[in-house]
């Protein structure tokens, strides 16, 4: 027994923050996966890896937009859980109120205008060929409208994660994506006597569900009973410290996020200079990985959400503590995703596609991502409870490094001067995460982390 927390304490409010999330986040993974899965059956073999490219294409502008927008909640999380552990749970609504006026106009509408106004430029710009371009700009208007939406659900979650409730976005999410999922067969494929439109069809499923989401979450944060309470009859006032803590937290964070969005864009153009069926080998593998992020990044929120609201109480032992236990429940975790890849790679990517030669060249890349896996998701914790901290710079440097640099000036050296191929691009990504893991592991042993204060 220390500080009051014996071992069983720290691993019981661990699993009871990370596991609703990792169910969450395995759910919504999986349910993508089956999104991805349908639009790889549909039509021939040209028509569906198209599809696929498509998706992979345009959601990289979305996928900016969402990075930005999570990165302004990474302040919201931190805030709130300081709170919660220094019993100031009176400053709450003001944060969330201040998280969703912000996010909305300072990230949100610019997204759209360039969503809307230049889809086809955007496309082509990130390497869209001729086929793809086809199919992506309705796909890509409609995401783009459920964008808004979108960002309003990722600020509510984030703040109730930050007051340890991580039961209420497991809930939403697998209710909507679940409905998402049926919405995006029925679009898809024409069934229940409706249209077949393809990727439109699985763009117009998935912004509705955003909407339904926002709905649901709308309703529960007026319930007076609720863990985040928003009273419309409390006037909103622009409060100071609130935003000096977003800025403090937020702008490294967004940097990191921009740094990460615009190697990761970079490394895209690379791969998609292999050709269409590569890069849609590149996407299912992608969708592959994805799953494998989740134990990282649901302990990484246990983790950021524990270090925060240790660190309001003043027990930088106990926010220690917590990370350390974190990382080798997370850890263990990704070990055994790593070894399904590794064995059963070719079998997981059959389920995407018909089409054997980017079955046989998935299996390979699996095989590699499966080394990947423990740097990738002790990394994801520790830099999880770096942020809970309120520590963004060193995982702003830490992205930097890993993905602006390493990652894109290997992946040109590899695929474009040596000719290795897909797996080159790949063999970067694994140099990537273990020298962010270094680095972030490194910043983790100094502790100064610990000594990072709000107001």
């Amino acid at each position: 027994m220390e500080d009051g927390h014996s071992k069983e304490k720290i691993r019981d409010e661990i699993i009871r923050i990370a596991g609703p999330v990792f169910v969450e986040l395995l759910m919504g993974t999986l349910f993508g996966m089956v999104d991805m899965i349908m639009l790889g059956n549909y039509g021939d073999d040209a028509t569906s890896a198209a599809a696929i490219a498509a998706v992979g294409i345009t959601n990289q502008l979305v996928f900016i937009g969402l990075s930005l927008v999570q990165s302004m909640n990474i302040g919201a999380t931190a805030m709130v859980a300081r709170y919660v552990g220094a019993n100031r749970e009176d400053r709450i609504e003001d944060v969330v109120k201040h998280i969703i006026i912000l996010t909305q106009l300072l990230l949100v509408v610019p997204i759209l205008v360039i969503g809307l106004g230049f889809s086809e430029s955007v496309m082509t710009f990130i390497g869209a060929k001729q086929d793809t371009l086809l199919i992506g700009k309705s796909y890509f208007r409609v995401i783009i409208m459920g964008f808004v939406f979108q960002a309003f659900n990722f600020s509510i979650f984030a703040s109730l994660r930050g007051a340890g409730d991580t039961k209420t976005p497991m809930k939403i999410n697998i209710t909507v994506n679940l409905l998402n999922v049926v919405g995006n067969a029925i679009l898809i494929y024409g069934l229940l006597g409706m249209p077949s439109l393809g990727a439109t069809g699985a763009a117009i499923s998935t912004s509705l569900s955003h909407v339904l989401a926002s709905i649901i979450l709308v309703r529960y944060i007026f319930r007076e009973d609720s863990t985040i309470h928003i009273n419309l009859k409390n006037k909103f006032k622009i409060h100071k410290d609130i935003i000096y803590n977003l800025v403090k937290i937020g702008v490294p964070a967004s940097l990191e996020q921009i740094a990460m969005r615009a190697g990761i864009l970079l490394f895209v153009k690379i791969v998609a200079s292999l050709g269409t069926v590569a890069y849609a080998t590149h996407q299912i593998c992608l969708n592959i990985l994805n799953l494998s992020f989740t134990p990282g990044q649901s302990f990484g929120i246990a983790a950021s959400t524990l270090a925060g609201k240790s660190l309001g109480a003043d027990d930088s032992k106990l926010a220690e503590r917590y990370i350390r236990a974190c990382s080798k429940v997370g850890s263990f975790v990704s070990a055994t995703m790593a070894v399904m890849f590794y064995f059963f790679g070719g079998e997981i990517a059959s389920l995407y596609t018909k089409n054997q030669e980017v079955i046989v060249e998935a299996a390979k890349v699996l095989k590699l991502i499966a080394f990947i896996q423990p740097f990738q998701s002790s990394q994801l914790i520790l830099a999880g409870g770096l942020r809970g901290a309120g520590d963004t710079i060193w995982t702003l440097v830490a992205t930097f490094i890993g993905i602006l640099l390493i990652r894109v000036l290997l992946a040109y050296y590899f695929v474009m001067v040596l000719g290795v191929g897909l797996i080159g691009a790949w063999m970067a990504v694994f140099i990537d995460q273990f020298s962010r893991w270094v680095l972030v592991t490194f910043r983790f042993r100094t502790g100064k982390w610990k000594y990072i204060t709000i107001r």
